[in-house]
């Protein structure tokens, strides 16, 4: 093996893997029933969702791809804007959405669609969360597994096999419960890698602080704001409003890798807490990132690499690993692979989540125990993280560019969702036959415009798109299509 990291690091590392599977099956304790396994027997304070939520939309990608936009030549803090978006769709979220998942006894977002519309409404939403779900958190444990071949050495698929079977382990075992409080404590590991790392960069300029600011003044890196009505361009003020307004609505308002932890609060009061403050903390977090991607570039700026960097993704990543003493770096890498293990285990509960409670029970022709309904949750978690590592191993053969169209197929779909969700709440006349027509061309329209006019429309606005388009459509075809709906079992 062509190990990149000393002993102490390599060691800090394998002990943080092996310690979130063994912390991670102890706190879930007992599961006896699906309410305990799925939704943490909602009993979840309100901040400890509020950490999940922001570790869950925070992988790797995240991590290593946000200090790379204000690294790169003419990169800055516009970035900022798509996170204003996002805390105004959160309290979006709150006043329309959220209260449709306190009505009842509910374990899947699409439960509000079999209410409103009937079964087949529900379960055409409810897969199109799995398997976009599947093939991007697939995509997520593939790019992970990079940083740890490069640290260790290890044959790429054994490193996708080993996160893979680390991360089903703790959440098979230890339920929702071990998802959540795993999740709070790798955001504070990987804040706390970014603030290290961010620190000793800082230290190690000649001027540090004030060369800092120098040259981020010097290259224009504070800008935050560009009001230019441009579609094409991702980093507008009005692509990050409007845009990440409607892509945080989809994200956290019509997909069930969210949706999960609000049913698993005490209350929605308590659920709406977290999802309000989040926004503000995902806001400070992009916000650090961008700061260190700017000390990045300050530093490479004073000690060029020895190799011109291929993409701005590898910076961070290959600083941990040359720049770092000894114990930080294994910590910063822990972090790494913190930001990926919260995310791949949120999307191995909520996929299982949907598949029980929109296809098994309604589909089921006999009553299951309780305990029997957890192992075959089990079982479901354990096929789930077998399929993101295939997705995974198979992505070595895949271009960058695919990769890419898979991670805006994933936004697009949710996009596509939160429009049957406007249609739920805001149309007494839309029935179940309106609404699949509206997803089936909404679908063909958002697909057009992702990879049809990719030059054109940023990818902020498909998400818009998508739901304005399954609306829209969905009232019209409320005049024209059949108005009874079937909100039981089919």
């Amino acid at each position: 093996m062509n190990i990149a990291i000393g002993t102490v690091d390599l060691l800090i590392l394998g002990l943080y893997l092996i310690g979130v599977v063994i912390f991670g099956s102890w706190v879930g304790g007992k599961q006896k029933n699906l309410s305990d396994y799925l939704l943490g027997g909602k009993t979840l304070p309100w901040w400890a969702i509020l950490g999940s939520i922001v570790a869950t939309e925070t992988s790797t990608v995240t991590f290593l791809s946000v200090p790379g936009i204000a690294y790169e030549p003419g990169g800055n803090l516009q970035f900022l804007q798509l996170a204003l978006g996002f805390i105004a769709g959160r309290f979006l979220v709150i006043l329309f959405l959220l209260p449709l998942y306190f009505r009842g006894e509910i374990y899947s977002a699409y439960e509000v669609f079999k209410k409103r519309f009937g079964g087949t409404t529900e379960r055409t939403a409810s897969l199109a969360f799995i398997v976009m779900r599947t093939l991007a958190d697939g995509l997520r444990l593939y790019l992970t597994a990079l940083v740890l071949e490069k640290v260790v050495g290890i044959p790429l698929t054994a490193c996708v096999i080993t996160i893979g079977i680390g991360t089903i382990i703790y959440t098979c075992l230890g339920g929702m419960k071990s998802v959540v409080w795993n999740d709070c404590l790798q955001f504070v590991i990987y804040i706390a890698g970014a603030v290290f790392a961010f620190a000793i960069i800082i230290q190690a300029l000649p001027d540090g602080w004030n060369e800092y600011q120098q040259f981020a003044v010097t290259h224009h890196k504070w800008t935050m704001f560009n009001f230019d009505w441009n579609l094409s361009d991702k980093y507008t003020f009005w692509a990050g409003l409007i845009g990440g307004l409607f892509l945080s609505m989809a994200t956290h308002g019509a997909d069930q890798l969210m949706i999960q932890r609000y049913l698993g609060a005490r209350s929605q009061k308590d659920a709406a807490k977290a999802l309000g403050i989040s926004g503000f903390v995902v806001f400070a977090q992009f916000a650090l990132f961008l700061l260190l991607g700017i000390a990045l570039a300050a530093f490479y700026d004073v000690f060029p690499p020895k190799t011109a960097f291929q993409k701005t993704d590898e910076v961070f990543a290959t600083f941990i690993i040359d720049n770092l003493p000894v114990g930080i770096k294994g910590l910063t890498l822990a972090a790494v692979f913190a930001a990926a293990m919260s995310t791949l285990s949120s999307s191995l509960s909520s996929t299982t989540s949907a598949l029980v409670n929109d296809f098994y029970l309604p589909l089921s022709s006999t009553t299951k125990k309780p305990a029997e309904l957890v192992t075959i949750s089990r079982v479901f978690t354990a096929l789930f993280g077998v399929a993101q590592i295939i997705v995974g191993i198979a992505s070595q053969s895949i271009s960058e560019s695919v990769v890419g169209s898979v991670f805006s197929i994933a936004a697009i779909s949710t996009g596509l969702i939160l429009g049957i969700f406007f249609l739920a709440t805001f149309s007494k006349q839309a029935s179940q036959a309106s609404a699949l027509v509206g997803f089936l061309i909404g679908l063909i329209i958002v697909l057009f415009v992702a990879f049809g006019m990719k030059e054109e429309v940023a990818w902020p606005w498909y998400t818009l798109i998508g739901a304005s388009t399954v609306f829209i459509v969905g009232i019209i075809g409320s005049v024209f299509l059949p108005q009874v709906n079937q909100p039981t079992d089919e």
